[in-house]
């Protein structure tokens, strides 16, 4: 039984809500959305403090790395996200685009229509910014960027520690420059997370050309010919596309779908059973992601929002957000941050930061007892390379997710350079009032090795995934500039996986971004209403 649709959307996170929503404002187009996780009906995915319940399993898949060997052999959980919305509904909110090299490098790298002049109108298309409407920000656009509500007075304290050391305060790192310390914007509207799905889909499911199928994972994608004309989903249902399939599943569902479907390395996939449609080497190739280290201080006070976790302030906390929208379920955790250099010589910061308003807030993250604060920090342009590639032919089997961290030595020197920062910013003086003492690394932690061992036990992923089905103009690339599959007609990929190397930030505004370009690229090539 075959049902037709217009255009088959694969994957109903950041980029694939945006391809939905937009897509479907041409009343002739017939547009299905599928989406393999569930609602986002339970609250955790709209406070703004739920966050901190993504990573420890609500909302995700579950799976983990493979062990890392450049990392005595470390095992990582690796989130991905299971609902509607995808990263943009379990993330911390943190709006942040990359630096503007990034995407002239791409640029420079053949990818026309992709530099940062390119790009930013598009940015600020999604944008509906609460605070700043100019030359770098937009209003009016679906996606709520708002400021933090709920900051606390050791927030302050960090920016003066910084300043200690140099580092200047910015009030917009989506700016002129990305350099300095700062408060993040978030994807937030009235204090309730903004993700993709509520900002392009919800509002839109009242359209007679939009479907919109939850739990729908799909089996493989059908390609007769050299052509994509749908997908068979898991029951064995056919679903047919007259115009075009668009692959959304992100930097890992991605590869992994079409590996699945037969399109990817041939030895890998011959070797697993798989008939082999296209021969494709990239395809699940080039994975990148940031290393996130962090360094744990306990408090002398109550100067966090650690306290919380305990029933009767939770209780509190709950109240204090319904009647005012304040208090820690008002905060993504971790709206304070900032970039910097480990290398001073670097064309831009190649360090993020992330304050943390607690311990214990993420997945394999100590907390302390007491009360305490964590500062992340992630090297942001890694040289290692990774892959996704599969276990079997069968689609229940997880992944193998190998980012290959810290295989470069350079990533390695600078990431515990980065480390050693947060380090000296935790211990200036503007802090010295509040903090007892650093418990992470902690004193005995001196010589590199040391660090080395102690980030090979301490560390997690960023959550910034890409690279695994590139963008490019050479006969490697997995898709060209127009986000085309490169050897398969009616078929694009439009998520974090197009990216030639990871931006340098937080990369959920880049996949609204990337959304919002290719459903203008695909209007025009299907000669659609703009």
């Amino acid at each position: 039984m075959s049902k037709g649709y217009d255009f088959i959307i694969i994957g109903g996170g950041s980029a694939g809500s945006v391809l939905a929503g937009r897509l479907s404002e041409d009343a002739s187009a017939r547009v299905l959305l599928l989406e393999a996780g569930g609602s986002d009906r339970h609250p955790f995915y709209h406070l703004p403090a739920g966050f901190a319940k993504m990573t420890k399993g609500i909302g995700s898949w579950g799976w983990d790395t493979v062990p890392q060997k450049h990392m005595q052999n470390k095992v990582f959980r690796y989130t991905q996200a299971k609902v509607i919305g995808g990263g943009s509904a379990i993330n911390a909110q943190i709006y942040t685009r990359g630096n503007p090299q990034d995407y002239d490098e791409w640029r420079q790298m053949g990818c026309t229509g992709w530099g940062y002049d390119d790009v930013l109108p598009y940015f600020k298309k999604a944008e509906d910014n609460e605070t700043y409407e100019n030359a770098y920000h937009g209003k009016g656009g679906p996606l709520g960027v708002s400021e933090p509500r709920a900051p606390l007075p050791i927030c302050e304290a960090y920016f003066e520690a910084a300043a200690a050391l140099g580092i200047p305060r910015n009030p917009d790192i989506n700016s002129e420059t990305q350099d300095g310390v700062c408060f993040y914007q978030l994807t937030q509207r009235n204090v309730r997370r903004s993700s993709a799905a509520m900002a392009y889909v919800t509002p839109n499911r009242g359209r007679p050309n939009l479907t919109v199928k939850l739990g729908a994972q799909v089996r493989r994608l059908l390609v007769e010919r050299g052509c994509a004309t749908g997908v068979e989903m898991m029951d064995g249902t056919r679903l047919m596309a007259d115009r075009e399939v668009l692959l959304c599943s992100g930097a890992v569902g991605s590869p992994r779908l079409l590996q699945l479907s037969g399109l990817g390395p041939a030895d890998h996939l011959s070797q697993l059973g798989i008939d082999v449609v296209a021969d494709q080497p990239e395809i699940g190739a080039n994975l990148q992601d940031h290393l996130d280290l962090y360094c744990i201080s306990e408090l002398s006070g109550p100067y966090s929002y650690d306290r919380y976790a305990r029933p009767h302030w939770a209780a509190l906390a709950g109240l204090q957000y319904v009647m005012g929208r304040k208090g820690p379920v008002a905060s993504s955790l971790f709206e304070t941050g900032g970039f910097w250099y480990a290398d001073p010589d670097a064309r831009s910061p190649d360090i993020q930061f992330h304050l943390g308003l607690g311990t214990g807030i993420e997945h394999g993250v100590a907390a302390m007892p007491q009360g305490g604060i964590t500062l992340n920090s992630c090297y942001l342009r890694p040289r290692s390379r990774g892959t996704v590639r599969l276990q079997g032919a069968d689609p229940a089997k997880a992944p193998l997710i190998d980012p290959n961290y810290l295989q470069d030595p350079l990533d390695r020197e600078m990431s515990i350079r980065g480390l050693k920062l947060t380090q000296e910013i935790l211990s200036q003086a503007p802090l010295a009032k509040y903090i007892l003492a650093e418990r992470l690394p902690g004193p005995d932690v001196k010589t590199d090795q040391a660090y080395f061992d102690f980030i090979c036990t301490h560390s997690k992923t960023s959550h910034h995934c890409a690279g695994t089905c590139r963008m490019g103009v050479d006969d490697g690339a997995v898709v060209d500039t127009r986000l085309r599959f490169n050897g398969i007609e009616r078929l694009r990929v439009v998520d974090n996986s197009i990216m030639p190397t990871v931006i340098s930030s937080n990369t959920n505004a880049a996949a609204i971004m990337i959304g919002e370009k290719a459903a203008e690229m695909i209007k025009s090539d299907n000669g659609m209403k703009a």
